[in-house]
């Protein structure tokens, strides 16, 4: 029997958690952008939450929670995916770091995209010559 996969709850949790807002609060703040709607309800959040069985969120409920937790949208989709359709994710860590990177890359201008890349290969280029140097521990 496979264990049941968590992304998705854990990511609302922890959020909600840092956020300090109540179930219900966050219910309330959890619009719909497009249509004003609030399509998320207590006891779904409530289950959700607990790890009890729901039903995968709708597209509508994503930008809700996109809205009421101020996480991308790419990252709910990601976690909703991972846990409902067990999809794997190569940008996907336990920090939520590189989630959030990937989600935000799209937002960003094509100078601020190269700015980051280059921030990246400098992280790498000193890794690689802390192990050729045999100094320092790795960070791995």
């Amino acid at each position: 029997m496979t264990e049941q996969r968590t992304d998705f709850a854990d990511l609302v949790r922890q959020r909600r958690a840092e956020l300090g807002v109540s179930l219900r609060k966050l219910a309330d703040q959890s619009i719909e952008p497009t249509t004003g709607e609030q399509p998320v309800k207590f006891g779904w959040l409530s289950k959700l939450e607990r790890n009890q069985s729901t039903e995968a969120p709708t597209p509508a409920v994503l930008r809700a929670l996109h809205v009421g937790l101020g996480v991308p949208l790419r990252t709910l989709q990601e976690a909703a995916a991972a846990q409902y359709l067990e999809l794997e994710s190569a940008v996907w860590s336990e920090d939520r770091t590189t989630r959030v990177l990937a989600a935000r890359i799209e937002e960003m201008s094509d100078d601020e995209r190269r700015q980051l890349a280059e921030i990246a290969e400098t992280f790498a280029r000193r890794r690689a010559q802390r192990s050729s140097s045999g100094h320092g521990k790795s960070d791995d």
